[in-house]
């Protein structure tokens, strides 16, 4: 934090500013006592010329000291203190020299102080609202102009029309009359124009700042206007207005800085404000018809109907942009920027309608992102959307002006092309190379589905339904097919070198598929079950034909080998970019259920079911297979052996499942 800022909110700064105002405080309500006719004994002749001008002094030094001590604002408060120090030299030397004259003169060096106080008045308010309106938009300043406007023209009609038809004398004389009332016009619509621009609510400190400088511009003008009617009086409550306002404007320079949310722009209030300034801008100009006024209130008022208009245009202008950006957000996927479902229903049904498609027939295709979800689940949801906002507009880009691309949520996309002649095929093909990127780790491709219209339907929903059916029956054929192609690669290539483990990989494919639908496990899972078993050994591959084919009991170094075949196996398997989800599950199918498995130590639910069933299946499918170093056990005596195993090497629950389908294993011929 700022170090005067600190100093502005230290709880010592405020008790001791606290005490100053405190002291103003008594001061005041004395001279109130005094003018009210309380007997101030002693203290009568400083509160008939004296109290004023102190209080005045003092509001100064605060403003001065605020300046001083705290950075933030520092020229403001500066030029605040400085102006009303000039007011109170002005009024100091009106008491010294021109109290007890029975004519004062017009103009004096009371009057040269008196109007130089509002040079830096201006100052500091235009530097104390800066902050307050940076980053103004047209409608606020609108506001303020119109708020200044209406203030100017009422200050005109009742004050400055009064003060211009009663002055006389010198040139000089008159003209330093009529710029207090023309100062004050200004100072009141800078307040009042200012306070309505920066929107509402206002903070406390602001209020205090306007009601001591509207304050001061009503003191002054209920002088001029007393004066004007030759009702002025001295010794009223009037002559405590300028003190009164300049002591609530030095205690607004000590007040802590607002830590509330920034003024609130939206709302009936914004619309509120200017329509009541038209009113009174309007009453100004009714009331002319009654009793004239002066040409200045009444060119105020005008501009402040010219503003109220402005301000409507701006508003139906503002109104009409948020309506055609809420159209379009409502029609556009926020994250690729292109056109949504919504929007290509809407551009469907228009084209089904307009009876232009006897030139060209359109094509919907729908297309849906394959090896997406892999991606997501590797890279992170971020890098994710990164993958469909590159290729969303790929595909863009790969369109001609006749064809129109669009997102219909998650990872499926949309077109809709003019086929001119051309081959449905074709163009469907075209835009799904698009939708293709490759990469370290990764494979994107898509599948899709496409509809002639309205050869095959004129309803633009009938046709979502048939693209949509389409391309997930073509997806489920791609899917097996790159699945099963990659799998038998694999498994071809580790029975050329292993003829026994082709076998064995068979046999407890067969049972893990039993298995998993004894476990009542989804389809998907028992789809991965059946592969990460087929897949299990694939990492033996690797191993030497001494290991594998060994007679007799393996030793340390042996044993090394052996455990490295299911990292081995994830790194085959993962190579092939519709494999790689089971490659993960491939590496677990040597944990165990206590966690003195391989190679990570996994343990219980840790360990992913498919890998459980398999590992089941793969002791069980080796106890009833002849071995180089033993012959094989009979299926009752190897279910045995898995009950002792359950709890420490395998899932008790998948031991169950396996048992109670006996009869179906039996069934099942053991690998050989």
């Amino acid at each position: 934090m700022d170090r005067g800022v600190a100093y502005l909110t230290d709880s010592g700064t405020q008790r001791r500013v606290t005490r100053y105002f405190a002291l103003l405080g008594l001061i005041a309500v004395a001279w109130l006592a005094h003018l009210a006719g309380v007997d101030t004994g002693p203290l009568a002749g400083f509160f008939e010329r004296w109290a004023s001008p102190t209080l005045i002094y003092a509001s100064a030094a605060a403003c001065l000291a605020r300046a001083i001590f705290v950075r933030v604002e520092r020229s403001a408060w500066l030029l605040a203190g400085i102006a009303i120090f000039l007011w109170g030299t002005g009024l100091l030397y009106f008491t010294v020299f021109q109290w007890n004259l029975d004519e004062i003169p017009v103009p004096s060096i009371a009057d040269a102080f008196w109007l130089l106080f509002y040079l830096p008045a201006y100052a500091a308010l235009v530097l104390l609202f800066r902050n307050r309106l940076r980053g103004l938009g047209r409608i606020l300043w609108v506001d303020g102009v119109t708020a200044a406007l209406a203030i100017g023209a009422i200050a005109a009609a009742v004050v400055f029309h009064t003060v211009l038809k009663s002055v006389e004398g010198s040139a000089l004389g008159v003209a330093t009359n009529l710029a207090y009332p023309l100062a004050d016009l200004l100072l009141a619509a800078l307040v009042t124009g200012g306070l309505a621009m920066g929107g509402w609510p206002i903070d406390r400190r602001w209020l205090w700042i306007g009601a001591g400088l509207l304050g001061f511009a009503t003191a002054d003008s209920v002088y001029l206007y007393q004066v004007a009617h030759g009702t002025y009086q001295q010794g009223t409550i009037l002559e405590t207005g300028w003190a009164f306002a300049t002591v609530v404007i030095a205690r607004a320079a000590w007040l802590r800085p607002s830590q509330s949310a920034p003024p609130s722009r939206e709302g009936w209030g914004t619309i509120l404000l200017p329509i009541s300034f038209g009113v009174v801008a309007l009453g100004v100009e009714v009331y002319d018809h009654f009793a004239r006024i002066d040409l200045l209130a009444l060119l105020l008022a005008t501009g402040c109907l010219a503003a109220v208009l402005i301000r409507l245009a701006l508003t139906f202008g503002q109104n009409l942009r948020m309506l055609l950006a809420s159209r379009e957000e409502a029609a556009t996927d926020p994250l690729t920027g292109l056109g949504n479902r919504r929007k290509l229903t809407r551009d469907m049904d228009a084209a089904l309608s307009s009876g232009s498609l006897h030139d060209g027939a359109l094509l919907l295709t729908l297309f849906d992102l394959d090896g997406f979800k892999l991606y997501n689940d590797s890279f992170g949801h971020p890098a994710g959307d990164a993958l469909l906002t590159r290729l969303g507009a790929g595909l863009a880009a790969s369109l001609t002006e006749e064809e129109d691309a669009y997102r219909m949520g998650g990872d499926e996309f949309c077109t809709l092309s003019r086929l001119n002649g051309r081959s449905p095929e074709m163009v469907a093909t075209r835009s799904a190379a698009a939708l293709a990127d490759r990469g370290e780790g990764f494979e994107i491709g898509c599948s899709f589905g496409y509809v002639v219209l309205p050869d095959e339907t004129d309803e633009a929903e009938e046709a979502l339904r048939i693209v949509d059916r389409r391309m997930y029956e073509n997806k489920q054929r791609g899917r097996a097919s790159a699945q099963r192609q990659s799998t038998d690669v694999l498994l071809q290539a580790l029975s050329e070198r292993h003829p026994r483990l082709g076998d064995h990989l068979s046999g407890v494919a067969m049972l893990a598929e039993v298995t998993a639908r004894a476990l009542g496990l989804p389809e998907e899972v028992i789809e991965r079950t059946r592969l990460t078993a087929e897949l299990h050994d694939i990492g033996k591959v690797a191993l030497p034909d001494g290991v594998l084919n060994k007679t007799g009991a393996l030793n340390d170094d042996e044993w090394v080998f052996i455990k490295t075949h299911t990292l081995i196996g994830e790194r085959i398997v993962s190579a092939a970019p519709a494999l790689g989800h089971i490659a993960p599950l491939v590496r677990s199918t040597h944990e165990r259920w206590d966690g003195a498995g391989y190679p990570d130590r996994l343990a219980d639910e840790a360990i992913p079911i498919e890998a459980r069933v398999v590992s089941v299946c793969d002791a069980y499918d080796a106890m009833t297979s002849d071995r180089p170093y033993r012959r094989a056990m009979s299926g009752e005596v190897a279910v045995d052996e898995l009950r002792r195993g359950a709890g420490s090497q395998f899932d008790p629950g998948v031991v169950e499942a396996f048992c109670r389908t006996t009869l179906t294993l039996e069934a099942v011929p053991s690998a050989s």
